[in-house]
């Protein structure tokens, strides 16, 4: 794999007995990375509305219960400024990871996120609070491109969609913790009521850092670096067989003979990935960079970063607690979708994601514009469409975007297109984190749109129906070079019939189909026998 950051060939260990739990739950380990996304999105929802945070950063205010309050302005810097970080940790994420390799990477990673954290924590004023949020910004995004990698390179065929989910599940997990301690410290009246929930990421910093420090590296990248034993250990140990077996001797003789192919191809640059040819690598570029913007485009960021603000202005009595629940159901709701990738398929739960998402959100968007705050019955239906919302997006967009992103570049191309993908999906992070307050509030030089910002994300639902439809396709139980003999020979609406059709065997290397190549192949040895 030309760059290497997501899995190549058709997983580790594919022969394998598929009861080799112990690799399995290692790289799933890796998934943990997901908790420092999630908990520092979560935590700062609940943190800019806490009195003691707004009484050291804010300006006195009439219209705040603190006395105190945060400009539009000030409010998109602090939540949005992490995504800038993590937009350009994304594109370092495939350099380090090929100069370090994907554990040290995440080790790394964990590293430049503390640093951001330690400054957060000691900040008594917004500038050095902001730089801080860059630092572990940096740090998340060189983790959401490093994690993924590790788990689709070193996970087995037959569990890599599921295996990769899990860093969806582990930003949820985040998402949750950080609410819990937001609800546990918010009545403090000290500085300590921000900082335990600040200070606490550097706790799942080392656990990571000292989790994937005792973790094995990945073959693939072993083998790139000419350590041929070393990455006959690792392999042994992700599979949980001799370093002699001959399922280790073949898989390491498949990554070989990827690594010549890849020497072949030569180095790829940016442009390579924009490139249209019958391997359509642009449009599966494009594809990538699309599908995790429309994943940020869900509106699934609003709840998590403005949640608490949005539900304390829809009149509800105690936000925190309606945060706790939606990031309950967010938790939960992503397992089946962990369990759906590999029993429904990619394409099918995108789509059926996307319709659910949209029907809730302009029930949300209908019923606040036509029900006042104060009717405790429409509040109560606006909080159950958010959740329904938010097990749609759990079960389907939340964890598949991910995996698709690991599954459809082909080789000569894949470190790079992967860190555009994720880089656009912290680019789109970005601009909705930035423009939500301006969208939402009512102040000067703000749309003041309240909850009719769901009109907005239904609209983009719609279009994720359509682009699911047209550029999405079934990858479901293929391993990576037969989803790019795929894309070579097919469309993404017509995925499914050649899927099955490779799932039977029914297509040959050349991308024919078996019978036919059989056919040509009897067709020419009678004409030699005839010329004999």
């Amino acid at each position: 794999m030309a760059g290497g950051p997501a899995a190549d060939g058709a997983g580790v260990g594919a022969n394998a007995p598929k009861s080799k739990l112990v690799g399995i739950l290692m790289v799933a380990f890796s998934a943990f990375g997901g908790i420092l996304f999630g908990y520092d999105t979560g935590v700062i929802s609940g943190i800019k509305e806490m009195n003691a945070w707004l009484r050291e950063f804010g300006d006195p205010a009439t219209n705040h219960p603190s006395g105190y309050n945060i400009t539009s302005s000030t409010e998109s810097l602090v939540v949005s400024i992490l995504s800038v970080g993590t937009f350009f940790g994304a594109l370092f994420g495939a350099p380090i990871a090929d100069f370090l390799g994907r554990k040290w990477g995440v080790v790394f990673a964990c590293l430049v996120f503390s640093i951001g954290i330690a400054m957060q924590t000691a900040a008594t004023a917004i500038p050095l609070f902001v730089v801080g949020r860059v630092f572990a910004g940096l740090g998340v995004g060189l983790v959401s491109v490093l994690c993924p990698m590790y788990q689709s390179e070193c996970s087995p065929k037959w569990i890599r969609g599921a295996v990769v989910s899990t860093y969806q599940w582990a930003i949820t997990i985040g998402l949750l913790l950080a609410a819990v301690v937001n609800d546990g410290t918010k009545d403090r009246t000290g500085a300590d009521a921000y900082r335990i929930p600040i200070a606490l990421q550097f706790v799942w910093a080392g656990v990571l850092a000292g989790g994937m420090a005792l973790l094995p590296e990945s073959p693939r990248w072993l083998i790139k670096r000419g350590r041929e034993e070393d990455a006959a250990a690792a392999l042994s140990r992700l599979t949980r067989l001799p370093s002699d077996h001959p399922e280790v001797t073949q898989e390491l003789s498949e990554i070989r003979e990827n690594l010549e192919h890849e020497r072949a191809i030569g180095e790829s640059s940016y442009a390579d990935c924009f490139k249209w040819n019958e391997s359509k690598i642009g449009f599966r570029t494009l594809t990538g960079i699309f599908i995790q913007a429309w994943q940020q485009l869900t509106g699934i960021n609003f709840i998590f970063y403005y949640g608490t603000t949005f539900f304390q202005r829809s009149g509800i009595e105690d936000p925190f607690l309606i945060t706790i629940a939606t990031n309950i159901v967010n938790v939960f709701m992503t397992l089946p979708g962990m369990y759906g990738v590999e029993k429904f398929g990619r394409r099918r739960l995108l789509l059926i994601g996307a319709v659910g998402m949209c029907v809730c959100e302009f029930i949300v968007a209908i019923v606040g514009v036509a029900v006042p705050d104060s009717n405790i019955a429409a509040q109560k239906v606006l909080i159950a469409f958010v959740c329904i919302y938010i097990a749609f997006f759990a079960s389907t967009w939340g964890p598949i975007a991910w995996v698709i992103t690991g599954e459809i570049f082909p080789l000569q191309v894949r470190a790079k297109a992967m860190s555009l993908s994720v880089a656009s999906n912290w680019l789109w992070n970005f601009g909705i984190g930035y423009a939500t307050p301006y969208l939402v509030n009512r102040e000067a030089g703000s749309a003041g749109l309240e909850v009719k910002v769901f009109f907005i994300w239904g609209s983009t639902c719609a279009c994720c129906i359509i682009f699911t439809y047209f550029c999405v396709p079934e990858t479901k139980g293929l391993s990576l070079e037969q989803i790019d003999e795929m894309y070579q020979h097919t469309m993404p609406w017509r995925s499914h019939i050649y899927r099955n059709r490779l799932l039977a065997g029914g297509v040959a290397p050349s991308g024919k189909p078996a019978d036919s190549e059989k056919a040509e192949v009897s067709s020419t040895t009678e004409k030699v026998e005839v010329g004999h």
